[in-house]
């Protein structure tokens, strides 16, 4: 890090207040801007040596981008943040993109079938016929592992499908002589897509010899008393370790479960003679307490693996009382009978949580909606029995505990019966919270409606003051004080 005589004057003049900084580099163009309480303390932080050394790749790249700066001084931190964002907009600083964390895992993008293929940073992955590496959980190794694979294999960053002499005239990478230059002819399409392949390939974790280079220059450099070199070697080993270790153990689960699932599937269809696989299922669960606050849950699995998207959850409208069997039944009709309105597919296999009794419960939901077709099965908890074809008296079927097929159900049961079990709880506890407004003397249904409106929830009006509970319409000072009281007591 080289910092001029006109930098330092600068970071030696900053102000103690409140303010916003603004980054440039050679070029004079903006790379990053930030805000700050105090300016004179943030920006020197940058210049420190120890900064430096301890920051990730992505600061010290920053860091070693600036070369001049410039400040605005506002009267507070509230404006502060607004100039930032206002600025930010305007300028849409590289930087400040880069640190910017999106909720999805980033993956790296690389289509070898492209004139001269180059990587680039997605979220999503689509079918578009490119090879997508990935999804990392840590950005910042991704990011290093891609400027690595670019510099020690000589790949472009240019964004032109086919790069010319106009990219060359503006790129620094030909400069500090990374980049194998396929825009100028260094390098002809068939030795460059090898490259890029041969980068692919690394990331795979297919060619650890690069990384005992690594390994062997960073040693070199620690030998020879280059420290700073030596742990910079030191932290990109750490990244990409673990891009090629994510990446190869990943793929293995990945690979395990997806075998163990279809081995499952394929159980099931033999097991109970089934027309097709099961790639979809769907499994019913009830919650309630006594009859009360009635729920049932509806999840569904494809291929094995839980859809959280296709999830439903039903509050038990008909049935009263404490009748399992008859709430499955209610479930099953409401939601198919709307897959049958809306022209939507069924399943290729329906489980209902329990025995027997469930099961005719739930079969007569389906038979009379015309569903006499569709297979539905079982599954008891005692001993973990699969009650099926319960229409030729057929007996339970009991696979071996840790039978694919098994595991299948046994997953998707207890999956449906989590989110009954939450939706369950989240009714009462709402049920409980609202009951207790009902021993304040004088709170009427009116008054209990106007509160619950105003406020949202008996936690929200909780937390609020007496002064504030006098200002809904209806309530007063002298109840508000009374309410207060009781909620506090």
């Amino acid at each position: 890090m080289t910092i001029t005589e006109d930098l330092k004057t600068k970071l030696a003049m900053l102000p103690a207040k409140p303010g916003v900084y603004l980054m440039r580099d050679r070029h004079g163009k903006v790379i990053y801007v930030g805000k700050a309480k105090s300016l004179r303390n943030r920006v020197r932080n940058y210049f420190q040596s120890a900064t430096l050394k301890r920051s990730d790749p992505k600061i010290r790249g920053l860091i070693n981008s600036i070369s001049d700066l410039e400040t605005i001084v506002v009267h507070n931190e509230a404006e502060a943040i607004l100039t930032e964002g206002r600025l930010i907009k305007e300028y849409k600083p590289y930087y400040n993109t880069l640190f910017k964390d999106d909720k999805r895992f980033i993956l790296l993008r690389i289509h070898l079938k492209d004139p001269y293929p180059a990587f680039r940073v997605a979220r999503i992955r689509k079918p578009d016929g490119a090879t997508y590496l990935g999804p990392y959980a840590s950005s910042t190794a991704a990011r290093v592992a891609k400027e690595f694979v670019e510099t020690h294999y000589g790949l472009r960053r240019c964004r032109p499908l086919v790069p010319g002499e106009e990219q060359h005239r503006h790129c620094l990478a030909d400069i500090v002589s990374f980049c194998s230059a396929p825009c100028i002819g260094r390098i002809d399409q068939e030795a460059y897509r090898a490259r890029a392949s041969e980068a692919v390939a690394f990331l795979r974790g297919e060619r650890r010899e690069v990384l005992k280079e690594l390994e062997h220059k960073m040693t070199e450099a620690a030998a020879d008393m280059k420290f700073e070199k030596a742990a910079q070697f030191r932290d990109t080993l750490f990244h990409l370790r673990r891009v090629i270790k994510q990446r190869a153990s990943g793929t293995h689960d990945i690979e395990r479960l997806e075998a163990e699932a279809v081995d499952g599937l394929r159980q099931l269809k033999q097991e109970l003679k089934l027309p097709h696989l099961p790639r979809v299922i769907e499994t019913f669960d009830i919650s309630n307490t006594g009859g009360t606050e009635a729920v049932a849950s509806m999840v569904c699995s494809v291929e094995g693996r839980p859809q959280r998207n296709r999830y439903k959850r039903f509050k038990i409208k008909y049935t009263t009382g404490p009748d399992d069997p008859a709430m499955m039944a209610e479930a099953a009709h409401r939601h198919y009978s709307r897959l049958l309105k809306e022209k939507k597919p069924l399943p290729d296999l329906v489980v209902f949580d329990g025995g027997i009794t469930q099961l005719r419960a739930g079969r007569r939901s389906l038979d009379a909606l015309g569903l006499t077709e569709l297979p539905a099965v079982g599954l008891a908890k005692r001993y973990e029995e699969v009650v099926w074809d319960i229409q030729n008296e057929q007996p339970p079927l009991r696979l071996p505990l840790n039978s694919p097929g098994l595991k299948i159900l046994r997953a998707i049961r207890d999956e449906a019966h989590r989110f009954a079990l939450t939706y369950h709880r989240s009714l009462r506890d709402r049920r409980i919270r609202e009951s207790l407004l009902d021993d304040i003397p004088g709170i009427g249904e009116k008054r209990k409606i106007l509160l619950l409106r105003y406020f949202g929830s008996v936690q929200s009006l909780r937390k609020a003051s007496e002064s504030t509970i006098a200002r809904v319409p209806g309530i007063g000072p002298r109840f508000a004080e009374t309410l207060y009281r009781h909620l506090h007591s």
